[in-house]
């Protein structure tokens, strides 16, 4: 069990005052041992001072008996214990003793600094009385000379008698001191643990979301302060959650009136958040907290969030599913900061039925022109070698304007057939250099007649794709036939390399370019650059289109590099074989 703030400061307390007072009383207690010793020490060297105006007279070895007697008559009308002791360390004289008894004092350590002309101190044992003994020693000087040695001790036992009085006084002072601070101690620990448990419980309340808690401490210190702080702060936590209850609410109702299904994943894959939309699409509810591939049906869209989750550079992954009837363009994104993939799925169920439509119209169209057209070019052409003089003139019109719509026509049938979903089933291995070359050769002459120097550059060796060699030969020819039609004077370059796993194929001429206003638009369907120029060149606007188509028929790409009056370069990727 935890104990209580309480209980800690005031065993903190008590400790530290237990250890503050037991520190002061040995201190104290041995301060005034030290100090009452020494000033009995210094009484002692009074004495002995004083008692050698009398004794020094009877400092010869013949008076030693008068001296011996001298010396018992005034240890007996004194406590210390008085002892005369001749310079080679024998006792002529003791209080308390007979001095022919005792052994010789000349090794004695007060003795031998008296002797030196020092004044000797020593607190020991006493081999003649058995007892410890306070000794203090000064030289007897007789006309500037040391004869002998002065000793006065005091039993021990009369200082530790005065001591013990001392020490019992001492602990009753240190008691009554330990007892004040106690108390003082309970008081003030009873009244932090009170304020702490004040903040304590008004933090536990505003952690279940009372932010209307509040803390009143009638205290100027830092629990005030702190009191304070914590008021001004629940105010601003409640408006600061106001503000957020009433964003979320308003995110919650943007999400749920969203028409598009919104999914939001973490990096572990786990559902955080979805809208009713996806729920809806999914034929499922209730499934935040889960796993997306616990509760959601569609193995394509599994695909596409496993394929976003492996993407280590964390980009943006899109393409079309089909879930039940509906077809959905799904999007998933990432959130950089959160690690965390937002997936939205854009159901385009009826823009795709309307782009069949308009594909089957093109190319149900394309095939009902295509008969009567081609009866009105064979009628012109009867007619040409019947009809004189300037009537001629109009069939000649009629006949350019009827080849053109003819090329218009097949063009958009091309496109009709490269917009097919099975044509990749019709794949083979095709050599790119071959389909290149053929091209070349087709082109060569109407380019030497134009002037321009048209350059094939590839290698010896073939270089092979899986794919159709028909639509590849109608990219080439789309891709030539523009750049000798729109390049005056000057070069064509047709060059083909292999670099690494993918087939680069270069176009590139020297002609009047592309503003750059167009290259974002060049691969539109009837977009021309210039109306005029393509219409007098016999151009559909649908060749740059067709290109497109093949390109991502065979799941390559292309770019463009173009400059007014400085030419243009289409370079194309396409995976090897």
């Amino acid at each position: 069990m935890k104990r209580s703030i309480f209980y800690k400061l005031l065993g903190i307390n008590f400790l530290l005052i237990l250890f503050l007072s037991s520190l002061i009383l040995i201190i104290s207690f041995n301060t005034i041992k030290n100090h009452y010793i020494a000033t009995l020490a210094s009484e002692l060297e009074d004495i002995a001072y004083s008692l050698s105006y009398k004794i020094l007279p009877l400092f010869d070895e013949s008076n030693s008996g008068k001296m011996d007697l001298l010396v018992k008559e005034i240890g007996r009308s004194i406590k210390p214990r008085i002892t005369i002791i001749e310079i080679d360390g024998r006792v002529l004289a003791d209080s308390k003793k007979d001095p022919l008894s005792m052994e010789n004092h000349r090794d004695r350590p007060e003795v031998r600094v008296a002797l030196n002309g020092g004044i000797g101190k020593s607190l020991r044992f006493s081999a003649t009385v058995q007892e410890n003994m306070l000794y203090v020693a000064v030289p007897a000087v007789k006309e500037g000379k040391i004869v002998g040695v002065i000793r006065v001790s005091l039993f021990v036992k009369d200082i530790d008698a005065l001591l013990r009085n001392l020490r019992g006084k001492i602990f009753k002072i240190t008691g009554i001191i330990v007892a004040i601070f106690l108390v003082l101690s309970i008081f003030f620990s009873t009244r932090v643990s009170k304020d702490i448990k004040t903040l304590v419980k008004a933090s536990e309340r505003m952690a279940k979301g009372d932010f209307n808690t509040k803390i009143f401490l009638n205290r100027k210190d830092e629990f005030g302060k702190l009191a304070l702080s914590f008021n001004k702060m629940a105010e601003e936590l409640k408006g600061l959650f106001d503000t957020l209850d009433t964003k979320q609410k308003e995110l919650e109702g943007i999400i749920s009136s969203l028409k598009e299904g919104l999914l939001v994943i973490d990096k572990e894959g786990e559902i955080i958040l979805s809208n009713k939309s996806f729920e809806n699409v999914i034929g499922k509810e209730e499934i935040k907290g889960k796993y997306y591939w616990e509760v959601i049906p569609n193995s394509e869209l599994i695909e596409l969030l496993r394929k976003a989750l492996k993407n280590k550079n964390k980009k943006n992954v899109s393409g079309e599913i089909a879930i039940g009837k509906n077809i959905f363009l799904c999007s998933i994104s990432s959130i950089h900061a959160r690690e965390e993939w937002v997936t939205v799925l854009h159901d385009i169920t009826e823009l795709r039925k309307l782009e069949t439509v308009r594909k089957d119209f093109v190319a149900n169209v394309s095939h009902e022109l295509r008969t009567p057209l081609t009866a009105i070019k064979g009628g012109v052409e009867t007619l040409e070698d019947q009809i004189p003089g300037e009537a001629k003139e109009y069939l000649d019109i009629i006949k350019k304007h009827t080849e053109r719509i003819i090329n218009i026509v097949e063009d958009l049938l091309t496109l009709a057939e490269l917009e097919e979903k099975d044509l990749s089933s019709e794949f083979k291995k095709v050599n790119v250099i071959d389909v290149a070359r053929n091209v070349y050769k087709i082109y060569k002459q109407k380019a030497d007649e134009k002037g321009i120097d048209l350059k094939f550059q590839a290698t010896d060796s073939p270089i092979e794709i899986t794919g159709d060699g028909f639509k590849l030969e109608q990219m080439f020819i789309n891709l030539v036939d523009n750049a000798i039609k729109y390049t005056e004077k000057g070069y064509v370059i047709i060059s083909i390399e292999k670099i690494n796993r993918k087939v680069k194929i270069t176009v590139e001429d020297s002609g009047i370019g592309i503003p750059k206003k167009h290259l974002d638009r060049i691969f539109e369907r009837f977009y021309v650059v210039d109306k005029s120029r393509s219409r007098k060149l016999g151009g559909t606007g649908l060749g740059l289109s067709i290109v497109k188509h093949v390109v991502n028929l065979h799941n390559g790409e292309i770019n463009v590099e173009s400059l007014p009056e400085k030419g243009t370069k289409f370079v194309v990727f396409l995976p090897s074989a």
